[in-house]
């Protein structure tokens, strides 16, 4: 099967910064189950093992879509480096949701695209954005959550670290591959209290009647098992799968320069694959 693959399509927002996407599609369909699928926190959509993943879905039969969320930190010239941290300082959740839906409008009016079936996949912070997104949003019909986190406000600083954070009006996470200082500025704890309600990742997920599926692994060094299980207790249509000895990006690295998936995201991507087909 010949696959088609569209690099780098702008997605731009009135008003807003734009961002790039990848759409991975197999050759003369009719309409397709449309997938997209969202990074996470320090992602891009070409970390790692993620356009052999995309081939997988396409291969499958589903129109996949990847894409960078607009303040992750890269731009339209180098997509898969950090090389704009005033933006990566700027991003929150706000944002996120904002660029999530213009993906999916401008995905959702493809004549490519069978509206009945859409679904979105989110991997670790970009699981949280996408129970968010998949309560908020009628069009999307199906979750699944890869390493997904269940809860934002326990991942902000506390007490003195709040305090310092406030008064010096940034915060520096060093990324452990690039050795850059990658900043937050205090704008995002703000953005995320004025908005608290609407980012209760719990509350999303007890009021979503779709079907999920969380995927997580036990040796998830950033996400713990425990947060998979909440997910699933709170969700009323869910379906857990734990894979022993799985890391948090399922034995993926930056780079990937291997042809083949790693094993453990070739079976993730296999079980997603299944549950698309039987739930779509």
């Amino acid at each position: 099967m010949k696959i088609n693959i569209d690099k780098n399509i702008k997605i731009q927002q009135p008003g807003a910064r734009g961002f790039l996407a990848d759409a991975f599609y197999p050759e003369n369909s009719g309409k397709l189950p449309l997938i997209v699928f969202a990074h996470g926190y320090k992602g891009y959509k070409d970390w790692g093992a993620w356009n052999l993943m995309a081939e997988k879905f396409a291969e499958a039969g589903f129109f996949f879509v990847k894409f960078n969320f607009s303040h992750n930190g890269t731009t339209f010239e180098n997509p898969s480096d950090f090389d704009d941290l005033e933006a990566f300082g700027n991003n929150n959740y706000t944002k996120e949701m904002s660029d999530y839906d213009a993906v999916l409008n401008h995905f959702y009016e493809d004549q490519r695209i069978d509206q009945e079936k859409i679904a979105i996949i989110g991997h670790s912070r970009g699981g949280g954005i996408s129970i968010i997104k998949a309560c908020e949003d009628d069009r999307v019909k199906l979750l699944v959550t890869l390493a997904g986190v269940s809860n934002f406000k326990n991942r902000f600083p506390r007490d003195e670290r709040l305090e310092k954070w406030k008064n010096s009006g940034v915060m520096f996470s060093e990324n452990g591959r690039t050795k850059q200082q990658m900043p937050h500025f205090y704008q995002f704890y703000e953005d995320y209290k004025k908005n608290e309600d609407r980012f209760n990742i719990q509350y999303c997920a007890q009021h979503l009647d779709k079907p999920v599926l969380i995927i997580q692994g036990t040796a998830d060094e950033a996400i713990k098992e425990k947060e998979a299980l909440l997910i699933h207790e709170w969700c009323k249509k869910s379906e857990l799968f734990i894979m022993d000895h799985a890391n948090h990006t399922f034995s993926a690295k930056e780079p990937w320069s291997e042809e083949n998936l790693p094993p453990d995201l070739q079976i993730a991507v296999e079980k997603i694959i299944y549950f698309m087909h039987k739930n779509l």
